[in-house]
């Protein structure tokens, strides 16, 4: 059977971000289609305010050029776990660019795909931290989204 055709459903609730990102990075380029869910209840893991603090530095980056046209922080949890797993795809050739168009990120759980076989991983599992941890949506309120599914 080929992997170019295989759909993964994801359910990202209370998963770990960068682990969840690794493994949806790996099957993206072994060609599968992921569709990733709940993603606004991902889980990032240390003390909520220097976390938050991190992701607000990032709001402050200039650029040398005209900062009307970079760089662009995206605020809404959807748009903050393409970007993790962008990072961890290749960036050199057409490879990562063909994996990201087979990503489709969610916030909540969509009707149209509630008849797929939904898939956990027990290894990016909340459940393992021995810390403090928090939500995704909570970092992007604290970035100044504003709710709305497009930003």
């Amino acid at each position: 059977m080929s992997s170019k055709n295989v759909v993964t459903l994801i359910d990202a609730e209370n998963m770990i971000l960068g682990r969840l990102a690794s493994i949806v990075a790996k099957r993206l380029i072994k060609g599968e289609k992921v569709f990733v869910v709940n993603v606004d209840k991902i889980v990032v893991s240390g003390n909520p305010q220097s976390v938050f603090e991190e992701y607000k530095k990032l709001l402050n980056l200039r650029t040398l050029r005209n900062p009307r046209l970079g760089p662009k922080i995206h605020r809404s949890p959807t748009m903050i776990f393409r970007r993790v797993v962008a990072g961890m795809l290749p960036k050199d050739n057409e490879r990562g660019r063909k994996a990201l168009r087979n990503l489709k990120v969610f916030m909540g759980f969509p009707e149209e795909y509630k008849h797929y076989p939904v898939i956990r991983f027990k290894e990016a599992d909340a459940r393992n931290l021995s810390g403090k941890y928090v939500y995704l949506i909570e970092i992007s309120k604290q970035l100044g989204w504003s709710g709305d599914v497009h930003e």
